[in-house]
């Protein structure tokens, strides 16, 4: 198999804007099926991204023999339950993130893959991300010295009407919780990559300015077992956004002013000086074409399951988690 033929569930804002084009546009990746809960929509979200066939019900799209993987692009505590039907239903899976509501539904997504023999890897599309990749090389050159401090903040003003497609990240129930569950996990999973397993981790959250069913405010503390201290600062509520990574070593340091644009400022004892590692195009690309190349080869995704179910872990330790 060359082509690993896809069924996305779940057309809602991102499978819109990134995951059909990135399914439509991969050579390794053909979009067959697509299933979005009123037949209409997804009748007209078939056509636009030239899916074969579109169902009503997710279920009837397990049923398809031509789809071999599928992408599962729901709320969050719909993710175990079509995971697990996915993969005894013989299909790879392909989970937006975070993974579960918990860890032990983490476990259970895990088992019911390896069970039945298929491929199961999390949307954490930063892992790609070419300046993410240069970071490490930087840390493991040697160049900034010890990593002993590192500060991540992430805000992004989110107030959306009830009638919004993602105010369901509003509801507790629906999406485990505020920005810290939504792309808090994103951060958490850049850090996991740069500084391994997290020894300790502490935090604190707030309904700073909304009053709503999850936090708009949330800040996690870590120490990761080679001796970094980080901080994560997330919210909903605060109107200047940033994106931003730091990371303070005994020799120098490197900045990133917006993770996803890809510049990045090192100071080191041979001066200061900025480099650029731009994101792909489709951000999503690099992640989807990962995982059809991993069923395509017989070889685990880069982002497995166990990657989702470590950030999953870390998420659990906080006060802001389900």
């Amino acid at each position: 198999m060359n082509v690993v033929p896809f069924g996305l569930i779940g057309c809602g804002d991102i499978a819109q804007k990134r995951v059909a084009p990135a399914l439509r546009d991969s050579e390794y990746c053909e979009l067959v099926a697509v299933n979005r809960a009123r037949a209409n929509l997804a009748e007209e979200f078939a056509k636009q991204f030239g899916a074969k066939r579109w169902y009503a019900n997710w279920q009837e799209l397990l049923r398809d023999d031509e789809v071999k993987g599928v992408y599962i692009a729901t709320p969050v505590n719909l993710h175990a339950e079509q995971t697990i039907a996915a993969a005894e239903s013989g299909k790879h899976v392909l989970c937006e993130k975070p993974m579960g509501l918990n860890v032990a539904e983490c476990d259970r997504m895990i088992a019911a893959c390896r069970a039945n023999d298929v491929k199961l890897g999390i949307a954490y599309y930063r892992h790609f991300y070419p300046v993410v990749q240069r970071i490490k090389e930087i840390l493991r050159s040697g160049e900034i010295g010890k990593p002993v401090v590192a500060r991540v903040n992430a805000f992004e003003w989110f107030d959306p009407p009830a009638s919004h497609p993602r105010a369901w990240l509003l509801n507790k129930e629906q999406s485990g919780g505020g920005p810290m569950f939504d792309f808090g996990c994103h951060r958490i999973e850049v850090l996991l990559d740069l500084f391994g397993e997290a020894s300790e981790v502490k935090s604190i959250s707030s309904n700073s300015y909304f009053r709503r069913e999850v936090e708009d405010v949330a800040i996690a503390l870590f120490r990761f077992d080679q001796g970094t201290c980080a901080t994560l600062s997330v919210a909903h509520s605060a109107s200047e956004p940033m994106d931003t990574l730091d990371i303070f070593g005994s020799r120098g340091s490197v900045h990133c002013p917006v993770l996803n644009e890809g510049t990045l400022r090192v100071m080191s004892e041979s001066g200061p000086r900025t480099e650029s590692h731009p994101t792909a195009a489709n951000i999503h690309q690099p992640l989807i074409e990962d995982f059809a190349k991993a069923i395509i080869e017989d070889r685990e995704p880069l982002v497995s399951g166990e990657i989702g179910r470590a950030v999953a872990e870390t998420v659990a330790q906080t006060s802001v988690c389900v």
